[in-house]
């Protein structure tokens, strides 16, 4: 099983003015619904890759649906889905109208798959990504440097004619 990356990265606490090092997860990537689709087509399933990704996509237009009509949605041991609302506050509960509602959205909870998450990761721990970013750009610039080097030290024999 593929480890789970972490980085470390120094926080200041503004208000005590204390530095500690906290674990940062470093996200493998995003897994598109096609993959994910593929991917279970790969666990010996009946159902082709083209099937699920339907069954997937009819699964969203159909749970938005039911949260719109104010439905709980428990997806067995995955977890469930719950429609909550934001609202203004009234001084009476009778001026208190549909109006006053700012924002609707839905809460996941975690099902048992879910389960005992650390218990069973594995972590390993690698740099930060800004500096990643920053080596695999100094190895650029290296890149780079050798090449103009290279053509530099060219003799007039190395060029082609028109």
């Amino acid at each position: 099983m593929k480890k789970i990356q972490y980085s470390v990265s120094l926080l200041k606490n503004p208000v005590k003015g204390t530095t500690k090092a906290y674990g940062n997860l470093q996200l493998t990537g995003v897994v598109s619904i096609d993959e994910l689709a593929g991917h279970m087509a790969e666990h010996n399933t009946v159902f082709s890759k083209g099937t699920i990704v339907g069954v997937l996509s009819d699964l969203g237009a159909c749970m938005r649906e039911l949260v719109l009509q104010g439905y709980k949605i428990q997806l067995a041991d995955i977890g469930s889905f719950e429609p909550t609302i934001s609202t203004k506050g009234q001084a009476k509960v009778e001026d208190f109208t549909a109006a006053d509602i700012t924002a609707m959205r839905v809460n996941f909870q975690l099902g048992s798959d879910f389960d005992n998450l650390l218990r069973d990761a594995q972590f390993e721990r690698t740099s930060t990504r800004a500096t990643q970013a920053k080596a695999k750009a100094d190895e650029a610039a290296a890149q780079a440097a050798k090449l103009a080097a290279l053509g530099d030290q060219g003799g007039e024999g190395d060029q082609q004619e028109p």
